[in-house]
């Protein structure tokens, strides 16, 4: 947020900004209108999200066995210190195994195709109830007034994952 602040040319400098956070039309991971990495500071979300720059914003496995067996370092390294992450997924979402959001988000940097995305204007809400919720406007309606919205750059938003080739990847790097 500084970077955009303190220099006027630094959208147009920068190649791409790549992050993660936010939630659509889903809850928040810190309450229902919020996910932690925007909810942590949606000022700086919304200044981000409204500079001007190429951003490309991941909104969201499990092979621990896999892990576990492997001869590589990281691989075991990664097993033992996944119990937490498995508990949480399995406790909040009743589910037996979790969601790969980090690398995802590094594999979009690196290989974009492996998503799909949408394109619009997001802002973040700032203050109250719903502080940090991230909205998403396509676009698509016209509206009679000038709003906050009006004359603010698009971004590129993931709504979907080639998931099979995601975890693929991660298994791949993280078996060494």
């Amino acid at each position: 947020m500084q970077a955009i602040e303190l220099d006027p040319a630094f959208t147009k400098n920068i190649g791409q900004i790549v992050l993660l956070g936010g939630a659509f039309l889903v809850n928040g991971n810190v309450n229902p209108a919020s996910e932690a990495n925007i909810f942590g500071d949606p000022e700086a979300a919304d200044i981000v999200f409204t500079c001007g720059a190429d951003v490309g914003y991941w909104a969201q496995y499990h092979d621990r066995d896999i892990l576990a067996e492997s001869d590589g370092i990281f691989a075991k390294y990664l097993s033992k210190i996944l119990e937490f992450y498995f508990s949480y997924h399995r406790d909040a979402y009743n589910m037996k195994g979790v969601y790969l959001h980090d690398p995802t988000t590094i594999l979009a940097a690196v290989n974009p195709s492996l998503m799909t995305y949408m394109e619009g204007v997001i802002r973040v809400q700032t203050t109250g109830i719903t502080r940090g919720l991230s909205l998403f406007f396509n676009k698509q309606k016209r509206f009679n007034e000038e709003t906050e919205w009006c004359n603010k750059p698009t971004v590129k938003v993931a709504v979907t994952v080639d998931a099979p080739e995601v975890v693929k990847l991660v298994m791949q790097r993280l078996m060494y």
